[in-house]
């Protein structure tokens, strides 16, 4: 993840303080709401995360097939990933 645990933590509290303050939000149970923001922040920031791990198990299975061809690690990569961005419709 690009940005620190911490980080995100930070924004998770200021954008619920945020939603409160301009009322586009109820909530009787703010700490509960903060967790649900912190928890939808971590899980979308660390999409790209898992994208990366996904290619990285796909190129392990063809490493011997792309050693025969030549082909590039860092260009399959992109290429790998360029296609599961557009399967799962992420915005990164």
């Amino acid at each position: 993840m690009i940005l620190s645990k911490e980080y995100v933590a930070y924004m998770a509290r200021e954008v619920t303080k945020q939603l409160l303050k301009g009322e586009f939000i109820e909530t009787t149970d703010e700490p509960a709401t903060l967790q649900r923001v912190h928890a939808a922040l971590l899980e979308e920031l660390s999409l790209e995360d898992r994208i990366n791990d996904e290619v990285r198990a796909i190129l392990e299975q063809y490493s011997d097939e792309m050693r025969k061809t030549g082909a590039s690690y860092q260009e399959m990569f992109k290429r790998v990933k360029g296609e599961l961005v557009r399967k799962y419709k992420a915005v990164l």
